[in-house]
């Protein structure tokens, strides 16, 4: 079941990574217009921040390989008729906009149902272990899928790269689906949405750390959002053009890969602590971009920023799936990734205007001291919880996962 399940994740992570750079192109040979790219690509961001504490119910009332069967299966059926409009010449920016939200509520039903799905399989001792894993395949994807996507749109068309995304979904859908799991804990009949929603938003308040925590990846994810902006456009007017900034990004993929890699192989007793120093390291390309370092420099230090993600994605997903009960895992999760999910594309879409106002110097370095302040508070004895602390005993005695 681990190696179905790993598959899955891998067919599953490679067509999520295609979608962006298929629609981009498409609707860019369609239109030319960069206002209807952010049309379809906005069409598929709204409904899912808009479903997912529904899909956090979900998660928890029924078996997640079922939730992650119909979320792969939509998402199919959607790039299906994505690639039938394209390859038809059909082209019409409505019909791609509903087709990109209909993908939207798909991924916001499936995403609080992997926790669980994990957490199912995978015994307590090999989750970080499988989280590593999880976590190099989806960075790769992430490498590969832009180039992939690119190379057969130039080749054949747009419509067949949606195509291929559509078929590694059925085989996502396929994989997933064919893993067996208990039966979710019973829901009596009395319970309703409001309900549920309320008592997911209890079980993260009884928990501090995992508040404290959430919210400083939310100031992470901005702070990526306005450096993903800004960085390009100062790489290319002052750090020698583009090749400047393919290098900064390509140490930050190497560095992510590392990290993620490393994680389950390292000797950390204290997984909290190293979570959220990684995010905080992200404050060193905050400063590079704000004092306008070498290139050089600048890939350097964002190196060590990806590098301290990659640490925080495996590790983060251990202890979560650890510390928080099973029958409420999915609506946790689903408040954590709201956070995630909006906080980025906010940051992307205010990056200029802020930076207009107070000029990239002091926006990127207060930015940097948020993201470093924000996180390292949840270091602090108060935000810990006594579990945190009885999990991390219990791995120190363990000697660590190897």
């Amino acid at each position: 079941m681990t190696t179905r399940l790993l598959i899955g994740r891998c067919l599953s992570a490679l067509a999520t990574a295609l979608i962006p750079t298929t629609l981009t192109l498409a609707v860019l040979r369609a239109t030319g217009d960069g206002g209807a790219l952010g049309i379809v690509l906005a069409s598929e961001m709204v409904p899912l921040l808009l479903f997912l504490p529904v899909g956090g119910v979900l998660a928890d009332r029924i078996r997640p390989e079922r939730v992650a069967l119909l979320a792969d299966l939509t998402r199919c059926l959607s790039q299906a008729a994505i690639a039938a409009e394209l390859l038809l010449g059909v082209n019409r920016l409505l019909d791609l906009a509903l087709l990109s939200a209909v993908a939207g509520i798909a991924i916001a039903f499936g995403s609080p149902a992997v926790p669980r799905l994990v957490v199912a399989v995978v015994p307590g001792q090999d989750r970080l272990r499988m989280n590593a894993r999880i976590g190099v395949a989806t960075s790769l994807s992430a490498v590969v899928a832009p180039a992939l996507a690119g190379t057969v749109t130039l080749a054949a068309g747009p419509g067949w790269a949606a195509a291929l995304t559509a078929a590694l979904f059925a085989c996502s859908a396929l994989t997933l689906g064919g893993i067996r799991t208990p039966s979710a804990p019973h829901v009596k009949a009395i319970s309703s949405f409001r309900r549920d929603v309320a008592e997911g938003w209890r079980e993260v308040r009884a928990r501090r750390w995992f508040l404290v925590c959430t919210l400083g990846h939310g100031v992470w994810h901005f702070m990526a959002g306005l450096f993903l902006t800004l960085g390009p456009v100062t790489a290319v007017r002052e750090l020698g053009g583009e090749v400047s900034w393919t290098l900064i990004v390509q140490s930050g993929t190497v560095g992510l890969v590392l990290g993620v890699f490393a994680a389950p192989r390292l000797p950390i007793r204290r997984p909290l602590v190293v979570v959220q120093a990684g995010a905080a390291c992200y404050l060193l390309p905050m400063v590079a971009l704000a004092v306008t370092a070498p290139a050089a420099v600048t890939a350097g230090v964002y190196f060590v920023a990806m590098f301290g993600l990659g640490l925080l994605s495996p590790l983060w997903e251990t202890v979560v799936a650890n510390e928080i009960p099973e029958n409420a895992l999915g609506r946790v999760r689903s408040f954590d990734q709201l956070i995630s999910f909006a906080s980025r594309p906010f940051g992307l879409a205010v990056a200029a205007p802020l930076a207009g106002v107070t000029g990239v110097t002091a926006l990127a370095l207060t930015g940097g001291v948020l993201v470093a302040a924000a996180n390292l508070a949840a270091i602090l004895p108060s935000a810990r919880s006594r579990e945190t602390e009885r999990w991390e005993v219990r791995r120190s005695r363990s000697g660590g996962v190897r």
